[in-house]
């Protein structure tokens, strides 16, 4: 294996070599990570209708799933605690099981419009207690069950990777027919259905059952 990596530089195969490779954190950067939430990690979260979750399985297997719903879904109980409705999915829950073998859990909230990011680390807990989560309930739909987030540490992202892929621009937006729907995806990959029947169940999905 060449032990050589860009301009020269070793190949990054241990926590050393990786530091050697891009210098040592900035005091700044180090120092911007809390253990709590604070006023701007609060009203961020309020502003956030979207996150991406983060765990992985007692054998390290990792797995990333998106949730959303409206501007302030996730409830922030406490300094230190946060807690995710589940919504209406297909029961693979993945995250679920996860977090009941391995507890570690990292959240990436985002906010339309706006470049940055707000990281959360922690570990979790598979929740259902009916009282957090009545105030929780959209369309009368009470959710039975939630990821309750206890917070170890939490810190701003810089906006740079967003701002690359424009990802809030409306002129780098995909027309909607220049890529196949996930019914006609899915039946090509399982072969397991009609495309045009798997099409009309995702419609119906989508227009019946958000919650």
């Amino acid at each position: 294996m060449d032990n050589q990596g860009a301009v020269g530089k070793p190949a990054v195969k241990s926590q050393e070599d990786l530091r050697s490779h891009f210098g040592q954190v900035s005091p700044l950067a180090e120092k911007k990570v809390l253990h709590h939430l604070d006023k701007f990690c609060r009203d961020f979260i309020a502003l956030s209708p979207f996150l991406v979750l983060a765990t992985s399985d007692c054998n390290g297997h990792a797995d990333a799933s998106p949730r959303g719903d409206a501007p302030g879904f996730v409830a922030v109980l406490d300094d230190k605690t946060l807690l995710i409705p589940d919504r209406r999915g297909n029961n693979r829950v993945d995250t679920f099981g996860n977090i009941i073998a391995s507890p570690g859990i990292g959240l990436l909230f985002m906010v339309p419009g706006i470049n940055e990011t707000l990281r959360v680390n922690g570990r979790a807990e598979i929740s259902q207690d009916a009282k957090l989560l009545a105030p929780l309930a959209v369309q009368n739909v009470v959710p039975i069950i939630g990821l309750k987030v206890l917070v170890e540490e939490t810190y701003f992202h810089c906006g740079k990777a967003l701002m690359r892929s424009k990802l809030w621009s409306p002129a780098t937006q995909v027309e909607r027919n220049n890529f196949p729907t996930l019914g006609r995806i899915i039946a090509e990959q399982t072969a397991a259905i009609e495309p045009e029947v798997a099409e009309k169940a995702m419609e119906e999905a989508y227009r019946t059952r958000l919650y």
